[in-house]
């Protein structure tokens, strides 16, 4: 992949992921969202504080990858710092949802799709290590001196 291959992956990937875990975060204050997240993490065992915590984590890691794939041309040196740190708080973050998938006191009629099997967390956590891979990628870039092209 060339360079602005590079960028244009971690500009939509970004992006999709933002709105995704931005829109996720945003529906677990209201039923039956609310409910199903509710009983996933009091039936996985852990501890209620996870409860707010997780809902607020998901929309600050939305708005921590939408916001700079929208406006990185604005902040070019911040871009993909805040990129890598955002994706490496939602690979955690689909840790603990993978975490709740496979614990067996979790009904599966409260996980999304009804789906016991992980494949949507390990999906998204996939989709943010390609981000933290592009993101490293094209920093290393600029201290080893080859410069980046225009970001599309």
């Amino acid at each position: 992949m060339n360079h602005l291959q590079d960028a244009k992956v971690l500009k939509y990937n970004s992006m999709f992921l933002g709105v995704f875990m931005f829109m996720f975060g945003f529906l677990k204050y209201f039923e039956p969202f609310r409910t199903m997240f509710d009983v996933q993490i009091t039936e996985s065992d852990l501890p209620r504080l996870s409860i707010p915590l997780g809902k607020v984590g998901e929309m600050a890691i939305g708005v921590g990858l939408l916001l700079p794939a929208c406006f990185r041309h604005k902040i070019p040196n911040l871009y993909r710092p805040i990129v890598f740190v955002a994706s490496a708080g939602l690979v955690v973050n689909m840790g603990v949802a993978t975490y709740v998938h496979v614990q067996p006191n979790v009904p599966a009629n409260v996980l999304p799709l009804g789906i016991k099997t992980p494949f949507i967390p390990l999906f998204v956590m996939f989709l943010a290590v390609v981000n933290i891979y592009q993101a490293c990628r094209g920093h290393s870039r600029r201290f080893h001196g080859r410069a980046e092209p225009a970001q599309p």
